[in-house]
C-alpha cells in the first residue's frame, strides 16, 4: 500500500493547481513549467554527437550513455555570474595511483571580481564570474545583451535574475531617468534594445522565485479590514438620504 496518494516528484507541480498558487498569473506559472522541462546546460561534460554508435568488438549499434553530471550551485552561486558552472562531486585516486584507494574531491570553478557596465541601468557593476561568463559576454556582444538573451536555466544566478527584471522594467517603462540630460543618447539605447521589450506586468514577474511569487500575489489580494462604525456610517447616510428623497415626493404630491 503506497505511503502518499501522489508520489512526492509530484508535489512541486501538484501545488501550482491549488491555493494562492493557482490564481498567479498565467505567464509566471507558463515560465516555470518551461524551466523546470528544460534540460540543464552541458557545462561540465560533452552530450554525444549521437544517440547511438557501433561497438567495435560486436560491431553492433549501441546507445551511447547520455548522463548529466550532477551540479551543486552553493548559496555564493546565487550571488554572482558564474555562467553555469557549479562544484562537482567525485573521487580521485591518491598519490594518483589506481591502485590506491579512492578519495572525495570537488572540483570547484575560478572564480574573478570583474567591473561591468549596463547601459541599460547606466551603472557600473562588480560582481564575482568565471572565464566561461566572461567568454558567453563576449560571444553575446555586450553584458546587456549577455543578461537579456540568456534564459534562467542558464544563468542560475538570482543575481542575473534581478538584474534582467530591472533591465525588462526600464525598457518597458522607458524610464527618463536614463540620460536625463541626453533625450538622443537615451533613445539610441531604447532603441538598441528594443526586441527585449515586454509589458510591463509581465517584466515585473521576471526572476522571481516560487515564494517571492506567492509573496507578491498576497500583498496584491490583500484588502484593508474596514471598520464596524463605518459600515454603519455610510448604512445610516443611505437611509436618512432615501427617507429625504420619499419625505420630498411625498410634499410634491401634496
Amino acid at each position: 500500500m503506497p505511503l502518499h496518494k501522489f508520489p512526492p516528484r509530484l508535489w512541486d507541480s501538484l501545488k501550482l493547481g491549488r491555493g494562492i498558487y493557482a490564481r498567479l498569473p498565467e505567464h509566471y506559472l507558463r515560465a516555470l513549467r518551461e524551466d523546470a522541462a528544460a534540460p540543464p546546460p552541458a557545462v561540465h561534460w560533452r552530450p554525444p554527437e549521437r544517440p547511438r554508435e557501433l561497438d567495435p568488438a560486436t560491431w553492433r549499434r549501441r546507445r551511447v550513455q547520455d548522463v548529466p553530471l550532477p551540479i551543486y550551485y552553493p548559496p555564493q552561486s546565487q550571488e554572482g555570474l558564474w555562467g553555469g558552472e557549479g562544484w562537482v562531486r567525485g573521487f580521485r585516486y591518491a598519490n594518483d595511483n589506481k591502485l590506491s584507494p579512492r578519495l572525495k574531491k570537488i572540483w570547484k570553478p575560478q572564480l574573478f571580481y570583474r567591473e561591468f557596465y549596463s547601459e541599460i541601468l547606466d551603472r557600473r557593476l562588480t560582481i564575482t564570474v568565471t572565464m566561461r561568463t566572461l567568454d558567453l559576454i563576449d560571444a553575446a556582444f555586450g553584458f546587456d545583451f549577455y543578461i537579456l538573451k540568456t534564459p534562467k536555466v542558464e544563468l542560475c544566478s538570482k543575481v542575473g535574475m534581478d538584474l534582467k527584471r530591472t533591465m525588462l522594467l526600464r525598457l518597458a517603462r522607458r524610464d527618463p531617468a536614463l540620460h536625463p540630460d541626453d533625450p538622443a543618447k537615451r533613445a539610441a539605447v531604447y532603441e538598441k534594445y528594443k526586441e527585449f521589450v515586454i509589458p510591463e506586468e509581465e517584466a515585473e514577474w521576471v526572476g522571481l522565485s516560487l515564494e517571492e511569487a506567492v509573496e507578491k500575489q498576497r500583498l496584491r489580494e490583500k484588502k484593508d479590514p474596514v471598520p464596524l462604525f463605518r459600515v454603519f456610517v455610510e448604512e445610516l447616510v443611505q437611509q436618512l438620504q432615501e427617507q429625504k428623497l420619499s419625505e420630498s415626493g411625498k410634499g410634491q404630491r401634496n
